[in-house]
């Protein structure tokens, strides 16, 4: 078993894309009407927007490979590029997804320590994301590795409002 992780470029786009579309719809089909996923994947991963989210000066993106196949990826945020105002002494992450074929191998656990390695190297304090209020497993990860819910906020999924929780673990 070999895993390694890998900075994405602009040449990673369409690759980004289509675990985005495989890994969101994985996690979220289920509890979500599809005219509200259709939406949101096309709004949120269409290739423009992952184009100008991969350009930002303050977000990066980080496939995991599992055996040289893409297993998954983590998408970090700092300063004006979070997703919400948490100053610059945190660091967002904003997607973390592994596909469902290769959960279970710890693939989470690493993009998770790769984020804190990025915050650390940046000097942040803290790290933070959001996640969904009815996302169990997840939840469950993010208590285990250390984060406690802070907050909450709106997520819009389609026509449909959602609460994500937003979950903090302090660094320094």
């Amino acid at each position: 078993m070999t895993i390694t992780i890998k900075k994405c470029t602009l040449e990673d786009s369409r690759t980004l894309q289509e675990i985005s579309y495989e890994t969101f719809n994985e996690t979220f089909k289920d509890q979500n009407s599809p005219d509200n996923i259709k939406t949101y994947l096309e709004r949120a991963f269409n290739i423009n927007q992952l184009e100008t989210e991969l350009s930002h000066p303050f977000s990066q993106f980080f496939f995991v490979y599992f055996n040289n196949e893409v297993a998954g990826y983590v998408k970090v945020n700092a300063n004006d590029a979070q997703s919400e105002v948490m100053g610059n002494e945190s660091l967002e992450i904003e997607r973390i997804y592994i596909k469902s074929k290769f959960q279970k191998h710890g693939l989470g656990k690493v993009l998770l320590n790769k984020a804190m390695e990025i915050a650390l190297e940046c000097e942040k304090k803290k790290i933070w994301l959001g996640v969904w209020e009815k996302n169990e497993n997840a939840i469950a990860f993010y208590k285990k590795m250390g984060f406690v819910q802070t907050g909450a906020h709106t997520f819009h999924m389609g026509d449909e409002e959602q609460i994500d929780f937003i979950m903090t673990k302090t660094l320094i």
